[in-house]
């Protein structure tokens, strides 16, 4: 039997939730084939066999948590297998030779002496022989292999080894292959803080990456000083300009003008006039970067993500929504990778696509700077020669850290903004 164990993910990586199983028990697999489906922190990756020959044995469900260098399944190279069910465990055969009876017999009546004598202390260290279900039923029921009496002759235990087991309570849940024993004290650390109910409740546990959100949220609201300010845009020329070219553009380059490129190559220009807010916090050293990485948060169905668009000082308007509009389908479909995750110098956040008027975005920590882009809603404005038009506003929002930033280089920032948006022509031709 070979052992399949997790890999080595990336640095930053050391644990995951087993997402899908790709194969089950019993299946054929080839060296290098993907068998299970791994939720980490950030993206979700394929496990391979290392091996070719038969799924012996699965020792994780799904829903699981396992780390680095765990133990997860068995290969069988000789693709005999293991038996992957009950009703595929075949009873000896009949026609057994005399020897073989009485060897049985003897068997038999020494476990039947142990049940009398309630059962002898096994060697820990001695590996329990098990079916696949057995152990999975043991899993379940949080019972230690080592401690089940099996009633099989030979010595293998069967699930209702294991339901017997429980039942008589005298065995403690402990710790199982691949460290599960301290996943299983976290549990019962977990359960013991839960709140109880008298009405009705759904219990849902968060995904891997949902945990890692919700973490990552509330360090950078504990670790920096974050503040944000406001301001509105008048978006007419922008509007004006997409329905001008918008059919040309689409045309010439095979892609939608929408708003978010516009916004990009704003902040890329705000950024290069106001560099604090394209960096970082480093122990005692302030971090300038010199590139300018835009990360562009995506809502999936697991939650958010910020993959990022590359060198977008570099790109023109078309390669921008290109760029997005690949990431944000991988995001989607799942697909993205740790590179387009990892190593952004700046955000946006477009809260206007779910209809959000206005909110105070939270920075994407190690960066100091977040824009967050709202609804385009008509409202009435006081023009410069007193007269009052309805005009297409949006609010904007710059969430900053201030142990870097000053609130005078943010307002700043976020009027260089406005400026650069209210007047796209300009923008278009710085580039």
């Amino acid at each position: 039997m070979k052992e399949i164990k997790v890999p080595e993910l990336a640095e930053s990586i050391t644990e995951g939730t087993v997402a899908e199983w790709l194969v089950s028990e019993g299946d054929q697999v080839e060296k290098g084939d993907a068998i299970l489906e791994l939720e980490t922190d950030k993206v979700n990756v394929e496990v391979n066999s290392d091996y070719s020959g038969v799924l012996a044995e699965v020792l994780v469900q799904e829903g699981d948590d396992v780390e680095v260098g765990d133990t997860i399944a068995k290969v069988d190279e000789s693709g005999e297998g293991g038996g992957s069910s009950d009703s595929e465990e075949k009873e000896e055969p009949k026609e057994a030779s005399q020897d073989d009876s009485k060897q049985e017999q003897q068997e038999e009546k020494k476990q039947e002496a142990k049940e009398e004598q309630g059962g002898e202390e096994q060697d820990p260290n001695k590996e329990s022989i098990a079916s696949p279900a057995a152990r999975k039923k043991a899993r379940e029921l949080g019972i230690d292999l080592s401690k089940v009496y099996p009633k099989d002759p030979l010595g293998r235990i069967r699930p209702e080894d294991v339901e017997e087991a429980a039942k008589k309570g005298k065995e403690e849940p402990s710790s199982s292959k691949g460290g599960s024993g301290k996943k299983e004290k976290k549990k019962e650390d977990k359960s013991s803080e839960k709140t109880e109910f008298s009405k009705p409740v759904e219990r849902e546990k968060m995904s891997r990456r949902r945990q890692t959100i919700s973490k990552r949220l509330v360090e950078a609201q504990q670790s920096a000083a974050m503040l944000t300010t406001f301001n509105e845009v008048d978006m007419t020329a922008v509007m004006n300009l997409r329905k001008e070219r918008k059919d040309q553009f689409q045309d010439k380059h095979d892609v939608k003008l929408g708003f978010m490129s516009f916004f990009t190559k704003a902040v890329v220009g705000a950024l290069k006039e106001f560099p604090l807010l394209n960096a970082e916090i480093q122990g005692d050293e302030i971090v300038k970067k010199q590139f300018y990485d835009i990360g562009m948060a995506v809502s999936t169905d697991d939650g958010l993500v910020v993959p990022v668009v590359r060198d977008a000082d570099r790109l023109g308007f078309a390669g921008i929504e290109k760029e997005i509009g690949r990431l944000g389908k991988m995001a989607r479909d799942k697909e993205l990778g740790l590179d387009d995750l990892q190593g952004g110098s700046f955000t946006i956040t477009n809260g206007g696509i779910f209809g959000s008027l206005l909110s105070t975005p939270i920075l994407n920590t190690p960066q100091v700077g977040i824009l967050g882009m709202h609804s385009i809603q008509k409202r009435p404005m006081v023009m410069p020669d007193d007269s009052i038009e309805v005009r297409p506003m949006m609010y904007i929002a710059l969430s900053y850290d201030h142990r870097i930033v000053d609130g005078k280089e943010a307002v700043q920032f976020l009027v260089r903004i406005k400026e650069m948006i209210e007047d796209p022509y300009n923008l278009l031709l710085e580039g």
